[in-house]
């Protein structure tokens, strides 16, 4: 059920990349905040009357709680001309009425096709797989502790919000030159290359960024529901799968938590011990950090159980945390997860760095 409200701009609050945070009053006289996307809305100066669905914010989600501009009916930006001779037929979020089509780097129009036409093997490339879109600048965090010249590329699946312009972090780390390229996949777009599905994102990250090492993780806004398989981040699973099949070298970042209150995230997170340890079915390297004290103790016993439990077809590697708290601290982009940033949950970020740390030593380049 979608909760249509109609509003005008009043100012805009900020922006980056193709996504800017506008305030807009409600016919009720409510201000709210309303996230408009330039390519499907253009750029809205005050005064201009919108059309919101604020599903999201009335139902108060976290990630992803505010109202969405759908259209500004007196302001429609210009209609493309001769729209059926624009190259690309791709069709994201497919069928909704917010649909849009771009140019595949796999599709027959693209200049890369020829590349990946028959390309079928990633050559051993590190692919680092997260649960959290959070984990994404700490896993690069932790690899350019290493190595500050990595070329990294993200792969966005479509487990969380779908425009890659919703997220600030990816933002920043392409202002900030971290990433050198971000694919989006399935139904998720807006990246600087579109793919199908994660195995063709994955092809192209290696064949056409020419990436070093490669991360893959669902974008912000991952679900939920407090069941056994009831979450989005299954996906990370799959993208082990899709790693291996492709003769890639499968990371798997942990996800850990030493503040989360539910007690199936406390520690090593159930997410973890599910993707990981049913659903991805092909040889994988895991990311274990020597964190301190008991805590510590107790996730690399958790780490060592899920690989155990796999007939080594999971492989734990203890890495030390050594140097990596500065190198968080540095990160250009501000660091949250769950809503907790890194000094409320030190152990999350942490967990990911380390991941980053061990694919950077994978590399012999």
């Amino acid at each position: 059920m979608i909760q249509w409200r109609s509003g005008v701009v009043v100012a805009t609050r900020s922006g980056w990349a193709g996504a800017r945070e506008y305030a807009a009053q409600l016919t009720s006289g409510e201000t709210v905040r309303a996230l408009g996307y330039l390519d499907v809305v253009g750029e809205l100066a005050p005064g201009t009357r919108v059309l919101l669905n604020t599903t999201a914010l009335e139902r108060g989600l976290g990630t992803g709680g505010v109202a969405i501009v759908v259209a500004a009916p007196d302001a429609l930006p210009e209609p493309i001309p001769e729209v059926a001779s624009v190259r690309g037929h791709l069709v994201k979020a497919r069928y909704t009425p917010s649909q849009t089509m771009v140019l595949g780097v796999d599709e027959q129009d693209s200049e890369y096709h020829g590349i990946l036409r028959d390309a079928d093997d990633l050559a051993g490339l590190p692919v680092l797989v997260a649960d959290l879109h959070s984990a994404l600048p700490a896993i690069i965090a932790g690899a350019r502790a290493s190595d500050p010249a990595v070329r990294v590329a993200y792969v966005m699946t479509d487990g969380g919000a779908l425009p890659i312009d919703f997220s600030r972090t990816v933002a920043g780390l392409r202002e900030a030159g971290w990433l050198a390229a971000s694919v989006t996949v399935g139904q998720a777009h807006g990246g600087d290359l579109e793919a199908v599905n994660v195995h063709t994102g994955l092809l192209a990250a290696r064949h056409v960024v020419g990436a070093d090492l490669v991360v893959v993780a669902q974008g912000p806004g991952n679900l939920g529901t407090g069941t056994r398989w009831g979450f989005s981040g299954t996906s990370a699973g799959e993208a082990v799968n899709a790693a291996g099949v492709l003769r890639g070298r499968p990371v798997c970042a942990l996800r850990v938590s030493e503040a989360d209150r539910r007690e199936r995230h406390r520690g090593l997170s159930h997410h973890s011990c599910t993707a990981y340890g049913r659903v991805a079915l092909v040889a994988a390297d895991v990311a274990v950090p020597l964190l301190p004290g008991a805590f510590g103790q107790l996730v690399r016993e958790q780490a060592h159980a899920l690989c155990a439990g796999t007939d080594g077809r999971l492989t734990a590697h203890e890495l030390a945390c050594d140097g990596l708290e500065q190198a968080l601290r540095d990160v250009p982009v501000p660091l949250s997860t769950m809503g907790r940033g890194y000094d409320a949950d030190r152990a999350s970020f942490l967990a990911s760095a380390v991941a980053g740390r061990f694919a950077v030593g994978l590399l012999t380049r």
